[in-house]
């Protein structure tokens, strides 16, 4: 059955990579362009995991648990990952598709977030972690605050972000898509030439979010979409040869890799390429931040502000903030205040009489 994690991964990393999905630009975005054109998608695609989540609870069919809450940990880990995500480049999951591509920055951010988070989780730091995340508070869920059923936030967040997608159409409305010329003809066209909608890449995120809850139970794992532990595994893994860290989580972030390498290849744009030392050196800091903060957060951008959330757990909501504020604090001391310095040392233009 772990087979199925390999299966829906590779489906993911197409996914990810034909709709250039990456949480870190729709944070990134958001703060630096005030564009919502991959953020609000990605709300979407929670309250879609969301609605099915409940549903298949509701019927017996898989048995979620919140995780519990280290506000601390949570929050300085979710900064820390936050911070990482602009310094490599990309998030887990873009990192991990970006890779795929043939991007070498994305390869060491991605070894560096690996080793990391498995020095963080069964390394010497794992004593670290393990305190860190031991002082946690009695809350552990907002329904379980409020006491009353899942229902309750689903149906509210749900009609809140249905709201929000109608207003982004709405204003998206008129733009004309740029249309490549045609390689292929018919499905092939679509599934690989054609760049696809964010809002596609969202609601097939949220659609492979609630596949993964069903499939992962089946295989004996109580989990959603995940990529800080098992990346942790293999890495681990790899230096003790324990094949019982193998499972079906392990097998998920092996296919994001195959799939996204299968669809740069179909649509020509896996190339290898090789950045300049600096960037190599911040993609490698970039993923010793993401794998310490992931670890100490409990997830990453799709473990916590994708799956958690959608439970409606404050760990995931918390972690959600917490990533966001440390991508905006990052993007303007690596990206904005570099522009910002460029641009007023720039000498002024020299301006020619007029004629």
């Amino acid at each position: 059955m772990i087979l199925t994690g390999l299966l829906l991964g590779a489906v993911l990393g197409y996914v990810l990579q034909r709709s250039r999905f990456c949480v870190t630009g729709a944070f990134r975005d958001l703060y630096m362009a005030r564009s919502a054109r991959y953020f609000i998608p990605f709300l979407l695609a929670i309250a879609i995991q969301a609605i099915g989540v409940a549903a298949l609870t509701g019927a017996g069919v898989i048995a979620p648990e919140a995780a519990s809450f280290a506000p601390l940990a949570v929050i300085g880990g979710g900064l820390l990952f936050g911070v990482g995500i602009i310094m490599a480049g990309g998030c887990a999951t873009g990192t991990y598709y970006r890779a795929g591509e043939g991007l070498i920055g994305s390869w060491v951010a991605l070894i560096f977030y690996a080793l990391f988070a498995a020095v963080m989780k069964y390394g010497p730091l794992g004593g670290f972690t393990e305190a860190a995340r031991a002082r946690t508070v009695g809350a552990t869920t907002i329904q379980e605050t409020l006491g009353v059923s899942v229902w309750v936030p689903t149906i509210l967040f749900s009609a809140l972000v249905a709201a929000l997608v109608v207003r982004q159409v709405r204003k998206n409305a008129g733009k004309k898509a740029v249309r490549l010329p045609a390689r292929r003809t018919g499905i092939g066209h679509y599934l690989a030439d054609v760049a696809w909608n964010p809002w596609v890449g969202g609601v097939l995120l949220g659609l492979i979010a609630i596949a993964a809850w069903v499939l992962s139970t089946a295989s004996g794992r109580n989990g959603g979409l995940g990529i800080t532990t098992p990346s942790a595994k293999i890495v681990t893994f790899l230096t003790t040869g324990d094949v019982t860290l193998v499972d079906w989580s392990v097998m998920l972030v092996l296919g994001i890799l195959l799939g996204s390498f299968i669809a740069a290849k179909l649509s020509g744009e896996f190339r290898w390429r090789v950045p300049d030392s600096a960037t190599i050196l911040r993609s490698a800091g970039g993923g010793v931040a993401m794998g310490v903060g992931a670890a100490l957060a409990g997830g990453c951008t799709i473990g916590n502000s994708l799956v958690e959330t959608s439970l409606f757990s404050y760990q995931g909501w918390v972690s959600f903030a917490a990533i966001m504020l440390g991508t905006w604090g990052a993007a303007w001391f690596f990206l904005m205040r570099p522009q910002k310095a460029a641009a007023q040392n720039r000498p002024a233009p020299v301006l020619s009489p007029a004629g």
